[in-house]
């Protein structure tokens, strides 16, 4: 599951920040994609109708890293 949620991410973040998927990973700080308030919103939005769930938006702003985001989602849809 985590997988596919890290994926997601990835995907979406592709989209937000226009950049290639292939250049993302677990790895991937969200401070260099230079994300305004809007973009963690559409990332949180999207995250919600994917998994159906509700995802924080403040906590999910914490996340540095997109595998910590995909942590924090998931322990959200195994709650």
């Amino acid at each position: 599951m985590n997988d596919k949620i890290l994926a997601t991410i990835i995907e979406r973040a592709s989209e937000i920040w226009q950049v290639a998927a292939e250049g993302l990973s677990k790895d991937t700080e969200f401070a260099s994609m230079n994300p305004k308030s809007a973009h963690y919103a559409q990332m949180t939005t999207y995250l919600e109708d994917a998994f159906d769930v509700e995802v924080p938006f403040m906590k999910f702003k914490r996340c540095e890293t997109f595998g910590e985001a995909a942590e924090f989602v998931l322990d959200l849809v195994e709650e």
